[in-house]
């Protein structure tokens, strides 16, 4: 058994090469071999994204504050919130992150392939992103017919 400690792992900020905006990574474990699952606690202030990208065996993300998007390439961006449980299958391009106004923690949970967990693509534009302002209605931000896409490191 091992029990990693709160605070024993530094929190790291997201790169600017995979981050728009500021983002916090805390390392949650990584699990040792032959076992390939790791999960870190990301935080997104409000406007702050990961850019496109995609998880070679897919990607988990459990919402525990806030309020976030997300979006799968070629579908509309969803609204995500405390207690909702995203998951992305394997090689589907998405991206994830807050709200404009509104900060979001997740916990994102992935395995290592061929010691790879996701691969980085390009950013999401300023364009791409403020399209999740329209078509909000006026229920708490809720989209009609909303889907279950999926996640993130």
């Amino acid at each position: 058994m091992e029990i990693k400690r709160i605070g024993s792992q530094p929190s790291v900020r997201g790169p600017s090469e995979w981050f728009t905006g500021t983002v916090r990574i805390d390392p949650l474990f990584q699990a040792p071999d032959p076992a390939l699952v790791q999960g870190a606690s990301v935080t997104f202030e409000p406007g702050a994204r990961t850019a496109w990208h995609t998880h070679p065996l897919g990607q988990t993300l459990i919402v525990m504050a806030g309020c976030g998007w997300v979006q799968r390439e070629g579908e509309p961006i969803e609204e995500i919130r405390p207690g909702d449980v995203v998951w992305f299958p394997p090689s589907e391009k998405h991206w994830h992150g807050a709200t404009p106004t509104t900060a979001m923690t997740h916990i994102a949970i992935q395995e290592r392939l061929d010691g790879q967990v996701v691969d980085w693509m390009e950013q999401v534009s300023d364009k791409q992103y403020q399209g999740g302002t329209n078509g909000l209605s006026g229920n708490g931000g809720e989209r009609s017919g909303r889907g279950k896409p999926g996640g993130h490191l």
